[in-house]
């Protein structure tokens, strides 16, 4: 019987803190695999004191037995890739691979999403201008390019070019100057010396792991509340965040999906545009972003901060099939007196225990716990304060989920494994 693949999906609105237990929990994988997004998204591992910036490449990469796969329902920037590569100070060649069906995000697709941004004014979305959405939009349109078409550079050189002459007009209006046919080739010329021993059929190579019973550990990018169809719209990415995206963004079956574990920050952030419901605009959030370091790891921009939202969680929780939580940055709330949870929200009138469509018309229902001295660097479950515990008994009860994984800082060591 083959094996199954464990998943982790973030909860919230991104930025829980996958990266840290994809990297912790790898540890103990043959195979880590990415299964959508770009390098829109950035996880930040911690090991040892340095800090490695992760954002295409998958966070499996610093167990050097384990083979990393970047899936076909990943939008590739060649350009970031080879940077991010480059961090490393030994090749990576035999241990990463590019599925050839991934879709090519390249130099004009993020010149097109800074140019529509702008256009919109104050109804921006607020995206990373990092070519995302237009990426994912060629790939839907059907004018998108793979990967694997790198392999014969000229042959894409001249399609791309095509489809420049049939679009400009539409680059004209958005202001967006497209490359020459020679800077094109001469860039797509660099993109595969690079990356072409990368290039494989990673579906194939995932059937194959899965059939040897090889572990096995898919990871996505964003967050539960970004996702294309069940996130808040428009507010969203153009991916399926969701742990069903990871069986076609990596072209595997539901049936081969195994534990689910959900990443949950221990309070609520957000970054760029859309409805919050917990997001605090006074002491309390300007605390939780300094203490908890809120910065996007691709941006640079500052998260808005937020009570933990437990309707929230126990929707995403639902959604993607979580078997347990993986409870972050816990050690942010230390020296809080008092910490709300949201256990419900008042809307039209009435009191509801679940998401509604329009989150922005709803009022958080709150419930106090008293709070804590200092967990950070508690590693051991006993040792941490009544509050702490508490704290955690609750939120499993509002969402009917255990927490299995608690994180009490950045570094891989002052982990509670349950």
């Amino acid at each position: 019987m083959a094996n199954k693949a464990d998943l982790i999906v973030g909860i919230q609105w991104g930025d829980e803190g996958k990266g840290k237990i994809v990297d912790m929990l790898a540890q103990k994988y043959d195979m880590v695999c990415r299964s959508q997004g770009g390098h829109n998204a950035g996880h930040t591992i911690w090991v040892d004191g340095v800090r490695y910036a992760l954002h295409l490449v998958p966070s499996g990469v610093l167990n050097k037995d384990a083979i990393n796969i970047i899936g076909n329902g990943v939008v590739l920037a060649p350009q970031s890739l080879i940077k991010e590569m480059e961090q490393f100070n030994e090749s990576l060649e035999g241990r990463l691979f590019i599925s050839d069906k991934a879709h090519l995000n390249l130099p004009y697709h993020s010149l097109v999403d800074i140019a529509r941004e702008k256009l919109k004014g104050d109804k921006a979305i607020g995206t990373t201008g990092k070519g995302i959405g237009p990426a994912y939009a060629d790939k839907i349109n059907r004018v998108g390019h793979r990967v694997g078409e790198l392999l014969d550079e000229t042959k894409l050189c001249d399609s791309i070019m095509v489809e420049f002459a049939q679009n400009r007009p539409l680059y004209e209006a958005l202001g967006v100057k497209t490359p020459s046919k020679d800077e094109l080739l001469t860039q797509l010329k660099e993109y595969k010396k690079v990356l072409a021993p990368f290039i494989a059929n990673t579906t194939k190579m995932v059937w194959d792991a899965l059939d040897s019973n090889k572990k096995i550990l898919l990871e996505g990018a964003q967050g539960t509340l970004l996702d294309i169809d069940h996130g808040t719209y428009p507010y969203v990415t153009s991916s399926s965040t969701v742990s069903a995206g990871a069986c076609t963004g990596l072209g595997i079956s539901p049936k081969d999906i195994g534990e689910v574990t959900g990443i949950v920050k221990a309070y609520t952030t957000r970054v760029g545009h859309g409805p919050f419901p917990t997001e605090d605009f006074g002491d309390v959030g300007e605390t939780l972003a300094n203490v908890g370091k809120e910065v996007g790891t691709t941006t640079g921009r500052g998260r808005r901060c937020g009570w933990f939202d437990a309707v929230i969680v126990k929707h995403s929780s639902r959604l993607n099939g979580c078997d347990q939580f993986a409870l972050m940055k816990l050690d942010v709330l230390d020296g809080f007196e008092t910490i709300k949870i949201c256990v419900a929200y008042e809307y039209k009138g009435k009191r509801i225990d679940y998401v509604p469509s329009d989150l922005e018309n709803v009022k958080p229902i709150y419930e106090d716990i008293k709070g804590w001295d200092t967990v950070e660097g508690i590693n051991e479950f006993d040792k941490l304060p009544q509050g702490a515990k508490d704290y955690i008994t609750r939120i499993e009860e509002l969402t009917n989920t255990k927490v299995g994984i608690i994180s009490t800082s950045p570094d891989r060591n002052d982990t509670i494994v349950l």
